[in-house]
């Protein structure tokens, strides 16, 4: 799997032949192009809006806005650099989502609502009724993007591509319109009160620190807030993130970034919904019929 944010993507023409095969009438190639990045875009879209009904609306919404400006591509910039920023404008000016409307959008209501979640002791035996490692990986992911949640979406969708996805500050800044530095300034600051906020709340970073999420898990489960049977991100994926960017992990100035880094790092590269089918479809009308001249 190609990572469209990787130092090597910029040696890799694939993206350019496809889209001049597809505007010349190759279905397969349009196909092919969406494959190479709905996986991308669908992760990007799920830490942004949290859940993954919108997410898959978003994905949706951007992919469509890509086919169609397709035969205006000029390759006077690099195709991620310029899909990417047509992602990164939809996701900004987006109305609120679900999940920021229904999550906190600081850290201190957020760690707030964590104290006050009781603590349970739980395991397998006890509860029959679900996976109880299951759910709490579920618990702990939920918690890392809430916690993407109290950032603003600039700094939300630069921490996703710098500090997730290893994006340099080059290309950060092409994708973001503003200055490489201005994109460095932007992605300390978002990876600092991340990792703050966990120095100070999470037992995975300071095992002095009380939260724990087994001890959270019962009562995220009784309140609705996890659901054992409809799982949001642990779930329908193969890969962890640091193993499709193909990127070591970047040197942080303190331990506590450094071990923050490797936990985010953990989580899941999840499967987008399978677009192609409905971009087949959607080639059929008339509209794509005065974009593209399908073979």
């Amino acid at each position: 799997m190609i990572n469209p944010f990787s130092e090597t993507y910029s040696k890799d023409t694939t993206d350019e032949l496809l889209i001049e095969k597809a505007v010349n009438g190759s279905k397969n190639a349009l196909e092919e192009l969406v494959k190479r990045h709905q996986d991308w875009i669908y992760n990007i879209a799920l830490r942004m809006v949290f859940y993954s009904d919108d997410a898959k609306d978003v994905t949706q919404e951007v992919l469509i806005k890509i086919i169609t400006k397709l035969s205006s591509f000029r390759n006077q910039s690099s195709f991620r650099t310029w899909a990417y920023r047509i992602v990164v404008n939809h996701i900004l000016n987006m109305k609120k989502s679900k999940g920021e409307l229904n999550h906190y959008s600081n850290f201190i209501d957020y760690g707030k609502s964590i104290d006050d979640t009781p603590d349970y002791d739980i395991s397998n035996e006890t509860n029959p009724a679900f996976d109880t490692n299951t759910v709490i990986e579920e618990v702990k992911l939920s918690c890392f993007n809430g916690m993407l949640l109290c950032l603003n979406r600039e700094q939300r969708v630069i921490f996703i591509i710098g500090a997730l996805f290893g994006v340099n500050d080059k290309v950060g800044s092409e994708i973001m319109e503003i200055s490489r530095e201005n994109f460095r300034q932007k992605l300390s600051r978002a990876r600092k009160e991340l990792y703050n906020f966990m120095n100070d709340k999470c037992g995975l970073i300071k095992k002095t620190n009380p939260c724990r999420c087994s001890k959270k898990a019962k009562a995220l489960v009784d309140s609705g807030y996890v659901n054992p049977d409809n799982l949001i991100f642990n779930t329908n994926y193969v890969y962890k993130i640091k193993q499709v960017t193909g990127e070591k992990l970047r040197q942080y100035d303190n331990y506590v970034e450094k071990e923050a880094g490797l936990i985010f790092a953990e989580q899941p590269f999840q499967r987008s919904p399978d677009f192609v089918s409905y971009i087949s479809g959607l080639i059929k009308s008339n509209e794509f019929k005065e974009i593209f001249n399908f073979n």
